[in-house]
C-alpha cells in the first residue's frame, strides 16, 4: 500500500508542518507532482502530493485553485514558501481546512525534490515488501502443492492467503472442494465449512456459491481460448481462473484484491493446474492398468488380476457384480465419480468398491449387484449404459484356492511354534502357488529329516490354471451388457431385451455358430463402417430410419446405403419379418 501523507510529514529531515486538514493526513500518497499552473489538474490521475510555490496564485485564487484539486482527488497540497511567498497565505489554509484538503508548509530550505525522493524510496519499499509477501505466500502454496492431496491443500492454503474463500471445482462446475477463511460460512448446520477445513467437504454455502457462478463458468468454457474473470459487488470480490480443461477454480475476499493477492491467486492457479495435469497422467497409466486387468479377468487370470490390482492400492468386488458397458465422452469423468477418486463431495455410489476399465472404446464397471442400481443411476448422468444380468461371479475366495494347493501336499509334522500358524500365500508379487508349494515342502520335509524327504515331495507341483468357468461368466456378462447398450436410451437391461427367454432355450455351442456364420460377410466386409451394429442398431428400431439413425449418430441416408450393401451381402431381403427375427437371433447370441 503505497505511504501516507502522515508518514510522509513525520520524515523529520523534511521539516514539513501540516496547516490545514489533519484529519484527512492518513490519505495514500501516489506520486509527487511539482506545478505552477494556476490549474494543474488536466496533468493530474488522483493521489497526488501536489507541490508549488505559488509563483501565479494570490489569496483570492485559494478557493477556486482548492476545489479543483479536490474535485480531482488530490491528497494533499504542499504549499512552498520563501519565494514568492514569505509565509502561505491564510485563505489557502483557511479554504483547504474548510474542504478537508490536507495543506502542507515546505521551508525554503527544504528542496520540493527531497520530499519526491522520500515517496520515492517509500513507494518503492512498499513494493519490495509487496513482491517479498508474495514470494512468500508462493512458496506456502508450492509446499501445499506437494503435499498428498496437492489441490485440496493449494485450496486450503490459498483460502488463508487471501482471507476470504476459495472453491475447486470440476469442468462441469461442480465443487470438488471448498475452503472458507471468513468465518463467515461456518454455522450449526455446516460443520465443514469453517476456517482452516481441509476436509475436502463442501457445506451448502459451497454449492450456492458454485451456482451462482455457473452462468461465468458457462462463458469461460464456450471461450475459444482460456480467460479468467473477475466480478465485484458490494460486499464481495470473485476471481474465476480456468484450470486449463480440467476445471476451474474461484476465490472470494470481502476486499478487493491487491497486486499481491492477484499474483497469489494467479500462483496457486498454475499450481492448481499443474497437479492436475500431472494427476491426468497418473490417472492415465492407473486406466491402461485397470484394462490390463480386465483382460486377465477375461482370460480366467484371477488371481494375477487381484494382485495388479492390490499394487494400486485397489481390489475388486469380492461379490457377485452386474456388468455395465458405458458410452460415455468422459471416461475419466465417471471413473472419478464411481470410485471417489477426485476430492470433494460425492453420491453415496463414491464409497462402493467397484471396478472400471477401457474396452473397445467403451468403460466396462463391475458393479457388486448390492448396489448395481446406485452405480447405474451415477453412470447414466455421464452417457448411455448398458446393463447385464446379474450374479456374475469374478472371483473365488482364498480358501478355495489354498485348499486346491495344500491337497497336493501331505500334512507335515510340525513344531511347537508352528502347530496352528500356517503359512499364508504372498498378497503380491510375482510369486507362483508352486513357489510357495515348494517352499512349504523343503521347510516340512528338513523339519523330518532327511530320511523321509522323498516322502514329502508331491508328484507334481500344480502352477496357477486359469479358471476358464469365471473368465466364460465374465465374457458373458460383457456380451450381454454390449448387446443391452444398443437401445439404452439412457439405460437398458438385457434381462429386459425382448427374446431372451427363447435364446436360453437354444444351446450355446449350436447357436454362436449359428450366429458366426450368418453374421460372417458383414464382419468379413472391408468398409470403415460397422455394418454389424448399423444392423443391430436398423433391427433394434424396428426399421425406423431416423431413429437408427440417430442411434447410430449417422445421416438416414447413410443407414439406408448400410442396410443395401448388408442385404447384398448376405442374400437377403431385410424386409422379411422372417429374415429380420434370424438376423435379430444372430446378433443377440
Amino acid at each position: 500500500m503505497p505511504p501516507t501523507l502522515r508518514r510522509i510529514t513525520a520524515i523529520v529531515p523534511l521539516h514539513l508542518e501540516v496547516l490545514a486538514g489533519r484529519d484527512a493526513l492518513d490519505r495514500p500518497v501516489r506520486w509527487v507532482a511539482v506545478s505552477e499552473l494556476e490549474d494543474p489538474t488536466p496533468f493530474l490521475e488522483g493521489g497526488e502530493l501536489v507541490l508549488t510555490t505559488g509563483m501565479r496564485l494570490s489569496g483570492g485564487d485559494a478557493v477556486p485553485y482548492v476545489s479543483r484539486l479536490v474535485a480531482r482527488g488530490v491528497t494533499g497540497l504542499g504549499f512552498g514558501v520563501g519565494l514568492s511567498h514569505d509565509a502561505v497565505p491564510p485563505a489557502f489554509a483557511e479554504a483547504a481546512e474548510a474542504a478537508g484538503l490536507p495543506l502542507v508548509e515546505v521551508p525554503r530550505a527544504t528542496p520540493f525534490i527531497a520530499i519526491g525522493k522520500a515517496v520515492s524510496d517509500l513507494l518503492a519499499g512498499e513494493q519490495y515488501e509487496e513482491i517479498s509477501r508474495a514470494f512468500a505466500a508462493q512458496g506456502r502454496l508450492t509446499r501445499a502443492a506437494l503435499q498428498r492431496q496437492g489441490p485440496v491443500a493449494v485450496v486450503d492454503r490459498l483460502a488463508r492467503e487471501i482471507g476470504g474463500w476459495a472453491l475447486l471445482l470440476d469442468p462441469a462446475g461442480d465443487v470438488r472442494h471448498a475452503a472458507d477463511a471468513t468465518g463467515r460460512h461456518a454455522g450449526p448446520g455446516d460443520k465443514h465449512a469453517g476456517p482452516g477445513d481441509s476436509r475436502g467437504a463442501a457445506g451448502d454455502w459451497a454449492g450456492e456459491a458454485a451456482r451462482s457462478l455457473a452462468p461465468e463458468i458457462a462463458r469461460l468454457r464456450s471461450a475459444p481460448s482460456l480467460a479468467s474473470l473477475a466480478l465485484s459487488t458490494p460486499d464481495e470480490h470473485v476471481v474465476v481462473q480456468p484450470l486449463g480443461r480440467r476445471g476451474f477454480f474461484a476465490v472470494g475476499s470481502p476486499r478487493p484484491f491487491s497486486p499481491v493477492a492477484h499474483t497469489v491467486v494467479n500462483a496457486a492457479g498454475s499450481l492448481l493446474t499443474l497437479a492436475l495435469e500431472q494427476g491426468r497422467e497418473q490417472r492415465s497409466a492407473a486406466a491402461r492398468v485397470r484394462s490390463a486387468v480386465l483382460r486377465l479377468l477375461l482370460a480366467g487370470e484371477t488371481r494375477a488380476a487381484a494382485e495388479t490390482l492390490a499394487a494400486l492400492g485397489l481390489r475388486l468386488p469380492g461379490e457377485p457384480v452386474t456388468v455395465l458397458a458405458c458410452d460415455t465422452s468422459d471416461p475419466e469423468a465417471l471413473t472419478e465419480a464411481l470410485t471417489g477418486a477426485a476430492p470433494g463431495p460425492r453420491g453415496a455410489s463414491a464409497a462402493v468398491t467397484t471396478f472400471t476399465a477401457s474396452w473397445d472404446e467403451l468403460l466396462v464397471v463391475l458393479a457388486p449387484d448390492a448396489h448395481a442400481d446406485e452405480v447405474v443411476a451415477l453412470a447414466a448422468q455421464h452417457g448411455r449404459v448398458g446393463v447385464s444380468a446379474p450374479g456374475v461371479e469374478i472371483v473365488r475366495s482364498e480358501s478355495r484356492v489354498d485348499s486346491r494347493v495344500d491337497s497336493r501336499v501331505e500334512p507335515a509334522a510340525a513344531g511347537p511354534a508352528d502347530r496352528g500358524a500356517p503359512r499364508p500365500l504372498p498378497a503380491t508379487g510375482p510369486d507362483r502357488v508352486s513357489d510357495h508349494v515348494s517352499d512349504r515342502v523343503s521347510d516340512r520335509a528338513f523339519d523330518r529329516g532327511p530320511d523321509r524327504l522323498s516322502d514329502r515331495i508331491p508328484d507334481r507341483v500344480p502352477e496357477r490354471v486359469p479358471d476358464k468357468a469365471l473368465a466364460a461368466a465374465l465374457d458373458r456378462a460383457l456380451d450381454q451388457a454390449r448387446r443391452a447398450l444398443v437401445s439404452a436410451s439412457p439405460v437398458a437391461r438385457f434381462s429386459e431385451l425382448a427374446g431372451r427367454g427363447l435364446l436360453s432355450l437354444l444351446d450355446p455351442a449350436a447357436a454362436a455358430s449359428f450366429a458366426a456364420a450368418i453374421l460372417a460377410p458383414l464382419r468379413e466386409y472391408g468398409s470403415r463402417a460397422d455394418l454389424v451394429e448399423s444392423l443391430r442398431a436398423y433391427l433394434a428400431s424396428n426399421g425406423h430410419w431416423d431413429a437408427a439413425a440417430q442411434r447410430l449418430g449417422v445421416h438416414r441416408h447413410t443407414l439406408r446405403y448400410r442396410m443395401k450393401r448388408v442385404s447384398e451381402l448376405l442374400g437377403r431381403d431385410l424386409d422379411d419379418p422372417a429374415v429380420r427375427a434370424e438376423l435379430w437371433i444372430a446378433l443377440c447370441l
